[in-house]
């Protein structure tokens, strides 16, 4: 029950911030539950009500969607271990940026990105090291100087220069304080990925195991397998990509290409289902649906294409 309010919270949140946002991915296992999109930003979002749920293989799945849709990723929670999540700080789990929803209404809603980081010690900010060195020199301050009067070394006001060192809170507003500046670095929750580079690069050399996904890759598509999304495999070739599942006809494949037409509206991709046997529909929402009989048939991608493009034009005819 508590993540059904936090889900509800966090899509009213993401559409008063402007995005469309998909059905619910009411299946088990799942990687995200549902996507959004705002124009060119597209999200994976994964809801925790205790984000140490999240376990390394989802976390990996959802990146590597993320990878090949050009999205990112953000898993929204309410507890860590026995504490809240606190407002305005980013929590990392498996290099996934995880939240609260008010963080989250304050970085799409109020547009205020957060300033701190949660990390094993405490909380941490990001030091813009060009405006506190600048700030510094304004001040006529040398670096023995300024780490005095925080109580810190003199190798440690370096390296926050450099930006390679990371603050806690009190020097932060200490410093800000002093030098009359502010010094934090905003943090861009939005890890977004170059389309398909990394996923492709991994997967576009390798033979799917299942045998329609491998007949698709026979095709000439790139195939990405997935083991907790609601399709089967993302296929994509240089004209489309494919949210695409496999399985028998029925009531359970009816409700999963319809998920997966709500997801590909958001995508802005393709959805097919390949049916194994006789199928009594040509789609279902925006989900073409395809028999394996007529896989076999195809020659190369083109032709797969072109039916999918057919069976879409007669669809909304």
């Amino acid at each position: 029950m508590a993540k059904d309010i936090l889900i509800h919270q966090i899509v009213d949140v993401l559409e008063v911030a402007g995005f469309i946002v998909s059905e619910r991915c009411n299946i088990r296992p799942r990687s995200f539950d549902f996507a959004a999109r705002k124009g060119d930003i597209l999200l994976f979002c994964k809801v925790l009500y205790n984000i140490d749920g999240l376990n390394e293989g989802t976390a990996r799945e959802m990146k590597t969607l993320a990878q090949y849709l050009g999205g990112s990723v953000l898993v929204v929670g309410a507890k860590t271990r026995d504490q809240f999540l606190e407002d305005s700080v980013v929590y990392v789990r498996y290099d996934i940026p995880s939240l609260n929803v008010q963080t989250l209404f304050d970085y799409f809603v109020e547009e205020v990105p957060p300033l701190v980081s949660a990390a094993p010690g405490g909380l941490y900010v990001s030091i813009d090291g060009n405006v506190l060195k600048a700030a510094r020199m304004d001040c006529s301050l040398s670096l023995g100087a300024l780490a005095s009067q925080l109580g810190v070394s003199r190798r440690t006001i370096s390296k926050y220069e450099e930006g390679g060192m990371d603050a806690s809170i009190d020097i932060v507003l200490q410093i800000e304080e002093l030098l009359d500046v502010a010094i934090a670095r905003s943090i861009n929750i939005l890890r977004s990925f170059d389309k398909k580079q990394v996923a492709q690069r991994q997967y576009s050399e390798k033979v799917p195991d299942d045998n329609i996904l491998s007949l698709i890759h026979t095709l000439g598509y790139d195939v990405l397998p997935t083991s907790q999304a609601p399709f089967k495999a993302i296929s994509s070739d240089n004209a489309n990509v494919m949210l695409t599942g496999v399985s028998e006809y029925s009531s359970a494949m009816i409700k999963r290409a319809n998920l997966m037409s709500s997801i590909s509206e958001v995508t802005l991709t393709q959805s097919v289902f390949i049916i194994e046997g006789h199928s009594k529909l040509r789609s279902v929402d925006s989900t073409v649906l395809i028999e394996r009989r007529e896989l076999d048939e195809l020659s190369d991608c083109d032709e797969l294409d072109t039916l999918v493009h057919e069976r879409k034009k007669k669809q909304s005819a």
